[in-house]
């Protein structure tokens, strides 16, 4: 149907449904934790070796490309957070800026989105799990890393379900101390590769062979890595004092992360050659620690990579269930989804949608697929957002009061959208593929179920 005008009365699609609200225990330490819990996590514990055999040295190009498509998009999208601090992110700022039927395909395509990230994320975890049995010299009969994974899916679920805070407190201090034994890690392996504790070791030429194509297709896969700061985003209505920690959160973990990244590839291909280091999989920085200090790195990385991983699955899980929350107050899905546990506040019916779905996928543990189908979902609603900038500033409603203003917004969101869209053209045709007909159904469900539902402007 068309979407409703400015004239229309508006809809009170924020009103709860008698359960109760949100609570509002996430402040800013709170937000970037979620931020770069969830980016540590991928970035440097998983994709290093997949990253360089793909890209060589020059994977630390694509990393930084992915982090200024991220803050591309991090601007336009803390502006729109604080003109509408609602869980649901960028679903609810594009079904209110450009209607409900853009709205519908990214609400779903959001919750769709992070079940594949999570899924993603908890095959890593699963993998540094079942690294500990490789360090303690048990050989077990499979690989546990998909085993493994579903199990926590399932756990981190039902921890979801008894409040915002023990994710949120559980979340901060992982990423304290995940932090500092990255911090003193890479401060040592940048000063081992540079030769100031041992041999000066110089990775290979920096472009692979194919130039800078393999760095922009490495570019779209690792692009996972940097969807933590719109999950800040997804749980806005959680965050106290949305107009200063939202944009705060967004930014901050951004260019936090991307410090990160880049140090953490410069120091794994300075330790291994790209070819090397990518025969060692979603642990290969295991090995890299092992190769500067010997067994006791090994053990640390190990404990860190069990850390971020965690944090990742954790956050990615919060976050989907408060897209499916965030969807069924619109009315886009069945009014039981947005129930709320009157004695935790949390939404236990969206958490058990979020969660079925992860621990599904987890079990394929097809690592990249579900990496590049995420990145997919996610590139698609990055750009819409940046457009939903350009259209809010041009109709400049009267509800439409943002606390931050994305300098030169116009250009910012332009480019920001320009360059999601086209990240999208370098990923692998099954990935594309797959998230075309994630977006196809959730358009075919909404003209089924939800086409006299009107979002535009309903604020």
């Amino acid at each position: 149907m068309p979407a409703a005008d400015s004239s229309e009365p508006v809809v009170e699609h924020d009103r709860d449904r008698g359960e109760g609200e949100l609570e509002r225990t996430i402040g800013l330490v709170g937000g970037l934790a979620i931020g770069i819990g969830t980016m540590i996590g991928a970035g440097i514990f998983v994709f290093p070796g997949l990253a360089a055999e793909n890209a060589g040295p020059a994977a630390s190009l694509s990393f930084a490309i992915g982090a200024v498509v991220a803050l591309l998009v991090a601007l336009p999208l803390s502006e729109l957070a604080t003109a509408m601090p609602r869980s649901g992110g960028g679903y609810f700022f594009i079904s209110r800026g450009l209607g409900t039927t853009p709205g519908a395909v990214i609400g779903i395509g959001l919750w769709l989105g992070l079940v594949f990230a999570a899924a993603f994320y908890l095959v890593g975890l699963g993998s540094y799990a079942g690294q500990v049995f490789a360090e303690a010299g048990i050989a077990l009969p499979v690989d546990p890393a998909v085993p493994l994974g579903v199990v926590f899916g399932g756990a981190l679920t039902a921890l979801s379900v008894f409040g915002t805070e023990n994710t949120a407190s559980l979340q901060n201090a992982i990423v304290i101390v995940l932090l500092v034994i990255l911090t003193l890690f890479l401060s040592y392996g940048s000063l081992d590769a540079l030769g100031v504790f041992g041999t000066e070791s110089v990775p290979e030429g920096f472009f692979p062979p194919g130039g800078l194509v393999p760095v922009l297709q490495t570019a779209a896969l690792v692009f996972t890595s940097y969807l933590g700061f719109a999950q800040v985003a997804t749980v806005a209505g959680d965050i106290t004092n949305p107009s200063r920690n939202l944009p705060l959160a967004m930014v901050g973990s951004v260019l936090v992360v991307g410090v990160f990244y880049v140090v953490t590839i410069f120091v794994a291909t300075s330790a291994f050659g790209s070819v090397r280091l990518g025969e060692f999989g979603e642990t290969a920085m295991v090995e890299v620690a092992r190769a500067f200090v010997g067994l006791p790195g090994a053990l640390a990385i190990v404990v860190a990579g069990l850390l971020a991983t965690f944090s990742s699955a954790n956050a990615s899980i919060l976050s989907a269930s408060r897209a499916v929350y965030a969807v069924s107050r619109d009315d886009l899905l069945p009014e039981a989804a947005s129930r709320l546990n009157l004695r935790y506040g949390t939404p236990h019916v969206a958490l058990g949608l979020a969660g079925g779905p992860i621990v599904v996928l987890t079990a394929t543990g097809q690592v990249e697929l579900l990496a590049e189908v995420a990145s997919v979902l996610h590139l698609v609603m990055y750009g819409l957002v940046c457009v939903a900038l350009i259209q809010l500033r041009r109709e400049s409603p009267a509800w439409y009061t943002p606390a931050f203003r994305c300098p030169a917004g116009y250009l910012v969101a332009g480019l920001g959208a320009l360059a999601s869209f086209s990240l999208i053209a370098f990923m692998q045709p099954a990935s594309i593929g797959v998230g075309a007909a994630v977006m196809v159904a959730a358009y075919a469900w909404y003209r089924y179920y939800a086409t006299d539902v009107a979002l535009k402007g309903a604020f």
